[in-house]
């Protein structure tokens, strides 16, 4: 039997902004959070994806729930389950989304009926907690096909959509026909981007509301020099004394965490030291954030030209239960490091990191980018970037495509945009001038880092979810 589990997340308080954002949009955040509990009553608003683990948008919804719950509202949320046919079936989707054939399986009658069939299983059981008078938001394409049945038993669904491209072809033709009987049943839609919406949505309520990130999060909190060494040594990454105490971090329901677990790493020596330049790419084992063309545009431009060493950072591929692609991509990615010259292979290593504590994960992550010289995002097709965003948060000059989202993250001033995200020797040397040129990487992560705080924070997706609530007149 097919079901979904809810995940617990501890309430945060809007307080805690504060110190970071200012009294005025603490205060405006509270206010509106007021507005929000009178108008829901007791209903209670459901938060419904496919996994707690392992992607951005299970880090969102931790921001969303947990800051929903410290303003005093009835948020829940649901991890749906599926075979592997089924997250087949999805990823399917995601890739023809982002416009590319991804495995260039059917999306045809039999597909249908797979996809009906286990979400039709799961919504059994969703309806033993979602009830007539909630509000659901769906998540993605996995959900998508609850949106009937909750209709039916009386609760309003908006459907949230984390993918897409700014143009349509064959592949997003494709995906739109598949989802478009489900989204009918859909009180509201909410795209990352206008560019996104399918256009037979024209009409229909459509919200645009980017992503966002939690500076308080284990994956974007502070953390001192020492700690990250600490962690970066404990983890298998940096060169640290064998006796140094594992890296402290605060969890999310404020008690202290260690990191204790080590992360798998394919490299000649596994550690590096630690004045020694970095580069990294911090993302899931998945062919659109091409992991693979990070490595080569590294190994042709910038190993025989500089000190500097890269990490491709990745989540172990046996923890994202609704990914089938990673143990491929990675195995594709050891494949042509393997082929490297051992001099060049010397300055690359892959790093899968655990998943089974996902602080404890997101402390790792968090170390990793604060230690970095350069990160970069290599995407050939981006909804939106949330490793993006962590990265300039932390001051960091990030490299990146122009694609998707991507370009919204960016602007003119907090980073550098590489226009053809197959033009790997501009990309590689794009990283290279920043390697040697420190006060411009500098002034980029400074300003990079003012943007995110104005523009990316948890704070005004908060804001911006309940402007939506109070416009359904959701009671």
């Amino acid at each position: 039997m097919l079901a979904p589990h809810e995940v617990e997340v501890p309430p945060f308080a809007l307080e805690r902004f504060r110190p970071i954002t200012g009294e005025e949009r603490v205060t405006e955040l509270e206010v509106a959070a007021s507005r929000i509990r009178s108008l829901l009553g007791a209903t209670t608003f459901w938060n419904i994806n496919s996994t707690d683990r392992g992607g951005g948008v299970a880090e969102m919804l931790q921001v969303l729930q947990g800051y929903s719950r410290g303003a005093g509202l009835d948020m829940r949320w649901l991890a749906l389950s599926g075979d592997a046919e089924f997250f087949t079936v999805t990823k399917r989707l995601h890739n023809r989304l982002h416009g590319v054939p991804g495995d260039g399986g059917e999306l045809g009658p039999q597909e249908m009926a797979h996809y009906r069939n286990v979400l039709a299983e799961n919504a059994a059981s969703v309806l033993e907690w979602v009830h007539a008078g909630d509000v659901a938001l769906l998540h993605d394409p996995q959900t998508a096909g609850l949106a009937a049945a909750l209709r039916v038993a009386g609760v309003t669904s908006i459907w949230r959509c984390h993918v897409g491209v700014g143009y349509s072809n064959r592949w997003t033709e494709e995906a739109w026909a598949f989802l478009r009987p489900f989204l009918e049943s859909c009180a509201a839609h909410v795209f990352t981007s206008r560019a996104y919406v399918p256009a037979f949505l024209d009409g229909a309520d459509v919200t645009v509301i980017p992503p966002s990130i939690d500076p308080f999060s284990p994956k974007n909190q502070e953390l001192s020099s020492d700690q990250v060494r600490r962690i970066l040594g404990h983890i298998g990454v940096l060169d640290t004394p064998d006796d140094a105490a594992p890296g402290a971090f605060t969890r999310r329901d404020g008690t202290t965490g260690h990191v204790a677990r080590r992360a798998s790493i394919v490299a000649e020596s596994t550690t590096i030291a630690a004045d020694e330049p970095l580069v990294i790419q911090v993302s899931r084992w998945d062919h659109l954030k091409d992991m693979r063309g990070v490595l080569v545009a590294f190994a042709t431009r910038v190993a025989e030209r500089h000190d500097a060493h890269l990490a491709l950072v990745g989540p172990a591929v046996d923890d994202v239960h609704d990914d089938p692609e990673g143990a491929q991509v990675l195995g594709e990615c050891v494949v042509a490091w393997e082929a490297l010259p051992r001099a060049v292979r010397a300055r690359i290593r892959l790093v899968t990191l655990p998943m089974d504590d996902v602080d404890e994960n997101a402390a790792m992550v968090n170390a990793l980018q604060r230690h970095a010289t350069v990160i970069v995002q290599k995407s050939l097709a981006e909804g939106f970037g949330l490793t993006v965003s962590e990265g300039m948060w932390k001051a960091k000059p990030v490299v990146a495509s122009a694609v998707g989202g991507i370009v919204d993250q960016i602007v003119p001033g907090t980073g550098v945009l590489v226009r053809d995200p197959a033009d790997l020797d501009t990309f590689g040397d794009a990283v290279g001038e920043l390697l040697d040129d420190p006060p411009r990487a500098a002034a980029l992560g400074a300003r990079a880092h003012r943007h995110v705080l104005d523009n990316f924070l948890g704070d005004r997706h908060l804001l911006q979810y309940a402007h939506l609530l109070e416009r359904l007149g959701t009671a």
